[in-house]
C-alpha cells in the first residue's frame, strides 16, 4: 500500500519560511501525482499544490503561487513544498497525498492516499 509520511512542520514567524518533506513508498504504478493539501483549524481541507511523477509538472493553488515551491529529489523518493513569506492564514495541518494518474488533476481534487499530516504555525 502506498505510505506518505511528512515531515518539517514547525513553528515561524509571519514573513519567514519552512519547507515541508514527503516520504513516499509503495507505489505499483508508474505515474502518480503528489499534492499538498492544508486543513487551517476549524476550516475545511483545502489543496495547496501538486506534482507529476512523470514529467515533474505543477500545479499551485492561487493563494499560494508565487510563495511556495513544489519540487521532487533525484531519487523520486520525496516531495518537497517549499513555503515563503509565510502568513498566518498559512496555519494549518499540512498533508501529502497521492494519486494515480498521468498528470496532477484539478488543485482540490480528493486523492485516494494520505499522511498523517504535519503542523505548521504562523505566528504574528
Amino acid at each position: 500500500e502506498v505510505q506518505l509520511v511528512e515531515s518539517g512542520g514547525g513553528l515561524v514567524q509571519a514573513g519567514g519560511s519552512l519547507r515541508l518533506s514527503c516520504a513516499a513508498s509503495g507505489f505499483t504504478e508508474e505515474d502518480y501525482a503528489i499534492g499538498w493539501f492544508r486543513q487551517p483549524p476549524g476550516k475545511e481541507r483545502e489543496g495547496v499544490s501538486c506534482i507529476s511523477s512523470s514529467d515533474s509538472t505543477t500545479s499551485y493553488a492561487d493563494s499560494v503561487k508565487g510563495r511556495f515551491t513544489i519540487s521532487s529529489d533525484n531519487a523520486k523518493n520525496t516531495v518537497s513544498l517549499q513555503m515563503n513569506s509565510l502568513k498566518p492564514e498559512d496555519t494549518a495541518v499540512y498533508y501529502c497525498a497521492a494519486l494515480y494518474a498521468s498528470v496532477c488533476p484539478p488543485i482540490g481534487y480528493e486523492y485516494d492516499y494520505w499522511g498523517q499530516g504535519t503542523q505548521v504555525t504562523v505566528s504574528s
